[in-house]
């Protein structure tokens, strides 16, 4: 039997009934963040409510790095400060966030010049304006909704063997083999991330992007690889279905997924909504 992860060890937090930007969305969010059986971290996370163009905005977000954790520490101080900042966030959402991310993954990449080219990470990111749920992906970390107990997922994983990222990658000159996992050129197990330098021709940090009324929606989970390796989606939302507090269900995911073998980093944020 696996014995729990010391509680000490586990890195959490939250915050309670944000009102959005005069909407009647009230909300509240809790995250736990775990090294567990790997040697460094490299997983980071950032919750963040700004005011853009007058209204209130939350931005939540796991990014997962790989080859180190620069990059996903460059995106949590980066990414969600260059979303607010761009002038067509509120009118054009969905143009603004895939302008950000290529920019984002430009600047990083620009900054990093040289160094690391191995370096990368994924961005799982949920943004809350008004009653309207944006989901932005890139990579393996994932976000799922909970809906009357039924998962939902609001992303899609980005794996070399996905058939369509795999055409993308072979008609772009790549090529996606087996090597224990799916890897792109061998190498990388994601089919986009930032940064990824050497495989940059390849791996895009081109965001899939998906919206959500959030009436109906009771919560959404965004993860690490370090969850879903280990848990289902229905696994999931089953886990915490009956846990009030954000933060403790944040806190129960990471215990589940450690209990159940995870070897990887593992890093959560809950997003529970009350529509009234």
């Amino acid at each position: 039997m696996i014995s729990p992860p010391d509680p000490d060890a586990l890195f959490s937090g939250g915050g309670m009934s944000f009102l959005t930007g005069g909407q009647s969305a009230k909300f509240s969010y809790g995250y736990s963040s775990f090294k567990g059986k790997r040697a460094s971290m490299e997983d980071f996370y950032e919750t963040r409510i700004s005011e853009v163009d007058g209204q209130m905005v939350a931005f939540f977000g796991v990014f997962d790095g790989h080859g180190g954790a620069r990059t996903a520490e460059y995106l949590k101080n980066n990414l969600f400060k260059n979303l607010s900042s761009h002038p067509d966030f509120i009118k054009d959402t969905k143009a603004a966030i895939v302008e950000v991310f290529r920019q984002t993954d430009l600047d990083y990449l620009n900054e990093e010049n040289g160094q690391q080219k191995d370096a990368g990470s994924t961005a799982s990111t949920a943004m809350l304006l008004g009653n309207r749920l944006l989901v932005a992906n890139v990579g393996d970390s994932r976000v799922v909704a909970s809906k009357a107990g039924s998962a939902l997922p609001l992303s899609i994983d980005h794996k070399p063997d996905r058939s369509d990222e795999r055409q993308r990658i072979e008609e772009a000159g790549g090529f996606v083999i087996w090597t224990g996992t799916w890897r792109v050129g061998g190498v990388l197990a994601v089919s986009r991330a930032f940064g990824d330098k050497l495989l940059k021709q390849y791996v895009v940090a081109e965001p899939e992007v998906q919206e959500e009324e959030i009436e109906g929606v009771d919560f959404i989970i965004i993860a690490s690889d370090g969850l879903w390796n280990v848990l289902s989606n229905q696994d999931a939302v089953d886990v915490v279905q009956e846990i009030a507090d954000a933060e403790a269900a944040a806190r129960k995911l990471i215990q589940e997924a450690y209990a159940r073998g995870s070897s990887d980093n593992i890093t959560c944020v809950v997003v529970r909504f009350e529509v009234s």
